[in-house]
């Protein structure tokens, strides 16, 4: 039996300026989606401190300087809900390394990861007792994962894939994370305490 199948994520990076996101954010919104941190208690949060949050985030990233006192982190449990079926995705700061002088830099950029999980768990049993598969969750949760692909298409219209030229060990050396960003955003952080403190150039404006 093949448990593999069907296992993983959908998965895109991204990194949107705090007006960007509100747009997505209304976009969950007309659907009306609930966010959870992922905490033992499952704290509900509303778009307005989901959108402080992510504004918090970014701030931290595109300043032009750092601070030390905070290190911001965003993630979200999101709740998709209808008459028809229930489902989420997950939300979480990711970050991006690059090279410096030939070793790894001690900061690292930061992105956001929007996944969805590309199985649904199937429980059965046979003589050998009790066990279980994954099916493809577009069958079981067709509504959900078609509101995945609209978010996740809307972010691409609003960014193209990150490229920036980073210090190896001995040139400039161009970078292709699999990460996108927006023109705005990309302006933002080009600007930014951590661009400036690993002399990075921004590439493709």
């Amino acid at each position: 039996m093949d448990k593999l199948k069907n296992s993983g994520f959908y998965k895109l990076k991204f990194f949107i300026t705090p007006e960007e996101f509100k747009s997505l954010l209304q976009l969950l919104e007309q659907r009306q989606v609930q966010f959870f941190r992922t905490n033992a208690a499952r704290t509900e949060y509303d778009y307005n401190q989901v959108y402080e949050a992510y504004q918090t985030f970014y701030q931290y990233f595109v300043a032009a300087e750092k601070r030390n006192d905070v290190h911001p982190f965003f993630v979200y449990s999101i709740i998709v809900s209808s008459d028809q079926e229930s489902s989420g995705f997950f939300v979480r700061n990711e970050a991006v390394s690059f090279p410096y002088h030939g070793q790894w830099a001690e900061d690292e950029l930061p992105c956001i990861l929007l996944s969805f999980p590309k199985g649904f768990q199937v429980n059965l049993e046979d003589e050998k007792g009790k066990y279980y598969m994954y099916e493809d969750i577009r069958d079981h949760k067709p509504l959900t994962y078609a509101f995945f692909d609209e978010i996740r298409d809307s972010i691409k219209k609003m960014t193209k894939p990150l490229r920036f030229s980073a210090h190896d060990t001995d040139a400039m050396k161009e970078q292709k994370p699999s990460v996108r960003i927006s023109h705005d955003a990309m302006h933002d952080l080009g600007q930014s305490w951590i661009f400036s403190k690993y002399g990075l150039v921004v590439r493709g404006k």
